[in-house]
Order: structure tokens, then C-alpha cells, then sequence
């Protein structure tokens, strides 16, 4: 009902205004990846009038040529299913975020209504839904959809890939995410926006210490994307299982660990009353991005002052879940370390294997994946030059004041 009636409502005004706006910026129709990626070029002067003229006609252009204001734009209400409890604030509260500053810039014309993971598809099969424009929003992880495609990893995060700053600059200003973008509308179409950063993760909950591969054998273990993919190279039994339903699987026995995301959260979900050892860090989750995810169709009769402001909510989102995370995990692990919980790092042999397996998985996908291997190179090259850089100065600094 709410599709049709943004269907509607679109139709009514949305058309009109956005092609009004295009006529008087002197603008063409942009495709999608244009909207989503440039910005509008200056307006073209009629070349026959003198300079003079042509600023006096820029100053005195009548109201019916000027940006649409608030009152004309199109009441929309849009749901945007999430992949997260209600219960976990910090990751739910990225989309939260998004649907307050979108109703905040909009003077409350764009509504969106974040629901729990569940509501309105399972915690994961956001994509599907978005995908199908069952759904016209969602706020995920990408990697989930490794199954769809290999490509859906980047959004998120690779194992032993960048950490949280290492990922922004590689998606704002290393041209990872135009990339992305015109994979994600080929593949799925859906346009997609970073909005959200959990930071570096921790290792995971287990039943039982583990201090070498061997140890992994046989372990059954809740992980999802290409994380999971490599401890299956390690020879673990892998099972993907939505955030709300790993406390119960992990307090059972159906699984033998689970990992989620970090101290704050996990403390929530209640995972140290099930089992007893917490492993670090995370390596298949060093900087890993949750996203906003719209259908191309839905986007596309967006005016452009609403995709402005979904793409600016989304950024807000980015930055403040990691600030979030990283102010909260410290007094959380210490509760959980006071309470009894076993904190342990990943033994250096276990370390080293799942790097290695990890990147043998990478060369298997390039040559069996064309949309993977093109985003793959370049990745890869910036991971090296970011590494390099940040060897010296993020890790001179670190190094220094850990060891004064």
C-alpha cells in the first residue's frame, strides 16, 4: 500500500518538480550513477546575450525559476528494514540516524521508518527485499550477499583488509565507492551508501580455548561473508545465523562460537553467559561498513533534494556509529573481563594461516569473477600504499606511546 501510494504521490508532484528544477538549472537528465556520484554542472548562458545582461537576468530570475522550497516538495513515507535488533542501539541507531537527519533536512516531508530485523524481512534478506522494491530501503551489511556475488565483500570488509579509516579513504577518495555503485546497480539494482563502522572487531565467543589450527577442526562456528569462507578453508563448520538468534544457538550447543561484533554489543546480546572465551581481534572484520541500500527504481523518482539528503544522513551515520563504538567498547570490555570472561588473542600460527587462506580465496574469486577481480586490483594496490603510509605515521605514533 505504501508503495503504491508513493507511487502516487511521486507521480503527482515529483515529476513535475524535478523536471522543473532540471529546466531551470539548464540541466539534461542525469543516469543513476551520475545522480549519485556528481554534482550538478553550472548553469549554460545563452551565448548571444552580453555579460552584462546575463548577470542582471541571474540576479532577477522570477520565483517560478527558483530551487523548490520545502512546502512544494512531495510527502513521502518510506520503511527501511534493518538487519538489527531494536535492542542493539549503536548498530541500529545508524539507521536510526539516517531516518532523523533525512525528516530533520526535509522539514519532515521524507519520512523513513526504521524496522527491526525480522519486521519486514529476516536480518538477512534485507538485500533481497530492497532488490525486489518489496522494500524501498534497508540498512545492512553487504557482506551477507557473498552468495549473490563476491563483490558484495567490499562493502563491508575483507579479511585482513582496512580498518575503519583505512576504508573511508579507499570509498570517498579512493574510487571505491563509484565502483561499488555501478556494481551494486548492474548486480542488484540498488544504489548504496556507507553509513555505518562498528571500527575493528573482536575475534569471537567460544565454548573451549584454541590455540592452533588444529584446534579448529570440526568447530562449529556462527560467521558470516568471506570470514566465514576462510575458516572453512581452516577446516571449521560454518554457519551463518542473524544477530538476534546467536545467544540461543551459541547457549545450546548448536554452534561451538560466534562472533558478532564487539564488547558493547555483544555484552547486550548476552553472549558471555554462553560460552567463556573471547578471542582477538577480528581479523576478518577490520573496518567493516554497514550501508544504506535503496532500489534504483525508488531512487530514481526521489527528488534530487531527498537523495541529497539520504546521502548526507548516511555520512553523518558513518562517522558517528564508529565515535559510538569507540567510546563504549572500552568500559564494556572491562565489565566483561571483571564478570569472568577468558580474553585471549589468536595465536600467531592461527593468525597466519587464515591470512594466507584468506588470500588464496582472493585469487580463486579473480579468476573465476570478473566484477570482483576489477574491483580486487585496485584494492589491493591501495591496501598496500595505505599500509605503507600508515606504517608510518598511525603505527609510528601508536607504537610509541603504547611502549612509553
Amino acid at each position: 500500500m505504501r508503495r503504491r501510494v508513493f507511487l502516487r504521490s511521486v507521480a503527482a508532484g515529483s515529476a513535475a518538480l524535478t523536471a522543473a528544477t532540471l529546466a531551470a538549472c539548464g540541466q539534461a537528465p542525469q543516469t543513476p550513477a551520475q545522480q549519485a556520484t556528481t554534482a550538478p554542472e553550472a548553469p549554460q548562458q545563452a551565448t548571444t546575450a552580453p555579460a552584462a545582461t546575463q548577470a542582471v537576468a541571474a540576479t532577477t530570475a522570477p520565483a517560478a525559476q527558483a530551487p523548490a522550497q520545502a512546502s512544494e516538495m512531495p510527502a513521502l513515507e518510506w520503511d527501511m528494514a534493518t538487519s538489527w535488533p531494536v535492542a542493539l542501539d549503536t548498530i541500529f541507531g545508524g539507521a536510526q540516524t539516517v531516518a532523523d537527519r533525512v525528516a530533520a533536512m526535509t522539514d519532515g516531508k521524507f519520512v523513513i521508518k526504521p524496522r527491526a530485523a525480522g519486521e519486514l524481512a529476516p536480518g538477512l534478506q534485507v538485500l533481497d527485499v530492497v532488490q525486489q522494491g518489496a522494500v524501498p530501503m534497508g540498512h545492512t551489511a553487504s557482506y551477507y550477499y557473498v552468495g549473490k556475488s563476491p563483490v558484495a565483500a567490499f562493502g563491508t570488509s575483507l579479511p585482513f583488509g582496512l580498518n575503519a579509516q583505512q576504508q573511508n579513504a579507499w570509498l570517498y577518495d579512493g574510487g571505491g565507492l563509484a565502483k561499488l555503485q555501478e556494481a551494486y546497480a548492474r548486480l542488484f539494482n540498488v544504489i548504496q551508501f556507507p553509513a555505518g563502522n562498528t571500527g575493528v572487531q573482536m575475534g569471537g565467543w567460544f565454548r573451549k580455548e584454541i590455540n592452533t589450527v588444529a584446534d579448529l577442526q570440526g568447530l562449529k562456528m556462527r560467521i558470516p561473508g568471506l570470514g566465514g569462507q576462510v575458516m572453512t578453508k581452516l577446516g571449521v563448520t560454518v554457519q551463518v545465523i542473524a544477530g538476534g538468534e546467536i545467544f540461543q544457538a551459541l547457549q545450546t550447543g548448536a554452534v561451538d562460537a560466534a562472533e558478532w561484533v564487539g564488547p558493547y554489543d555483544d555484552e547486550k546480546l548476552g553472549l558471555n553467559k554462553a560460552a567463556q572465551f573471547y578471542y582477538y581481534p577480528g581479523w576478518w572484520e577490520p573496518g567493516p561498513t554497514l550501508e544504506v541500500q535503496v532500489n534504483l527504481d525508488s531512487w530514481n523518482q526521489l527528488p534530487k533534494a531527498y537523495q541529497e539528503a539520504v546521502k548526507t544522513a548516511s555520512a553523518e551515520a558513518n562517522i558517528t556509529m564508529l565515535a559510538r563504538y569507540d567510546a563504549r567498547n572500552r568500559e564494556a570490555l572491562k565489565r566483561l573481563v571483571d564478570s569472568g570472561v577468558q580474553l585471549r588473542p589468536y595465536s600467531k600460527e592461527i593468525l597466519a594461516a587464515a591470512e594466507k587462506a584468506a588470500f588464496e580465496l582472493y585469487d580463486e574469486f579473480a579468476a573465476k569473477d570478473a566484477d570482483f577481480k576489477a574491483i580486487y586490483e585496485e584494492w589491493k594496490a591501495f591496501r598496500t600504499a595505505i599500509y605503507e603510509w600508515n606504517k608510518v605515521n598511525e603505527a609510528g605514533f601508536t607504537n610509541y606511546v603504547y611502549n612509553v
